[in-house]
């Protein structure tokens, strides 16, 4: 039996507390300054409210003033906090992890650099550590949501990292009958693909509010345009996973989590509103002005496209669907989905 101590009491965070406990490990569940409620909640009944699901019996609560005590004689850290969160998360809990005791973390997304180069997590973690940081800092992709991990449905993700051998020993420590885990070494590809597709999301729910638009609210889902919508995104996504010097086949770990993304949730709700003909300022009032991790990502990528098309090491004209949903987003341009644009010809 191991101690995994998980920092960041989220859905995500949390609902890796259940391959952990099956596999026998003792988990020390710390909220963030921002999880004080939750914390509270579960050392009461110990349901989580946002899971709506009751955590295993082998979770021991803690508050985030209780960190350090979490971390004694833990034998991992998994890393529970959002993309908002990597910072404090680099900040305040990496400082206080030894060198010998690795980092697996949930956070999806990327940096832009000035250059027009991206940035992983990970690194950027690293970075901000020092270059004498030597901690195994390690991450989870692939398509994956916390609700259905807390109700043990088959999922297949991907841990990775820069040490092959701490990422077999994760896998041991984690992988169940139902939590089905691949390992990679390319950390650049995992990373870019599966934080891609929060922005492709946004693309093909965009699908779902033109339909409503024109036929009326819950009127039945047109396949079609999103099916086209998907597809030209894995077209894009592959051409950037490659611009950013990664393996392509990475591709089907974002084609996953795109597809999980576009079937629920904040992303979806934003796509499907500006679909329907809202302009994004509107949308977000609507969505009670809440940051959305799609909306980051895209802003991100698209920088960094233009940055690398300034030097013509791109063409801006083969990412249609990036370009036109950051206008949409940062221009606040209405919706006018090119679809001239998205054709092409192989012959």
């Amino acid at each position: 039996m191991s101690i995994i101590t998980i920092v960041g009491a989220g859905m995500m965070g949390s609902a890796m507390s259940y391959p952990a406990c099956d596999n026998g490990h003792q988990v020390r569940l710390v909220g963030t300054h921002l999880d004080e409620e939750i914390i509270d909640h579960v050392k009461d009944n110990g349901i989580h409210p946002k899971l709506q699901r009751k955590l295993p019996e082998c979770i021991k609560p803690y508050h985030i003033a209780e960190l350090e005590e979490a971390l004694k004689g833990a034998d991992l850290v998994i890393g529970g906090v959002s993309s908002f969160g990597v910072d404090w998360f680099a900040e305040k809990v990496l400082p206080l992890i030894p060198d010998t005791l690795p980092v697996l973390s949930v956070t999806k997304g990327l940096l832009d650099q000035p250059d027009g180069q991206l940035l992983t997590f990970p690194e950027a973690m690293r970075r901000k550590l020092g270059g004498s940081c030597s901690l195994s800092l390690n991450a989870i992709g692939g398509p994956c949501t916390s609700y259905e991990l807390a109700d043990r449905r088959h999922t297949s993700v991907v841990f990775c990292g820069d040490n092959p051998e701490i990422l077999r020993k994760l896998k041991s420590m984690l992988e169940t009958s139902y939590y089905h885990i691949s390992l990679s070494t390319d950390v650049m590809g995992v990373e870019c693909a599966v934080a891609l597709k929060n922005a492709y999301a946004l693309v093909v729910s965009l699908a779902v509010g033109l339909v409503e638009a024109q036929d009326g609210i819950g009127c039945t889902q047109a396949y079609n345009p999103q099916a086209a919508l998907f597809g030209q995104s894995l077209r894009e996504m592959k051409r950037i996973i490659k611009m950013a010097g990664a393996k392509e086949d990475n591709l089907v770990y974002g084609a996953g989590d795109l597809y999980v993304t576009i079937f629920g949730g904040r992303t979806r709700k934003l796509g499907t509103l500006l679909g329907r003909g809202l302009r994004f300022d509107c949308a977000m009032a609507e969505l009670e002005g809440i940051t959305l991790e799609s909306v980051v990502i895209t802003t991100r990528i698209a920088r960094a496209l233009r940055k690398r098309a300034q030097d013509r090491s791109i063409s801006l004209s083969d990412f249609p669907l990036l370009m036109h949903i950051d206008d949409v987003i940062n221009n606040n341009m209405p919706v006018a989905i090119p679809w001239k644009s998205i054709e092409f010809e192989d012959i």
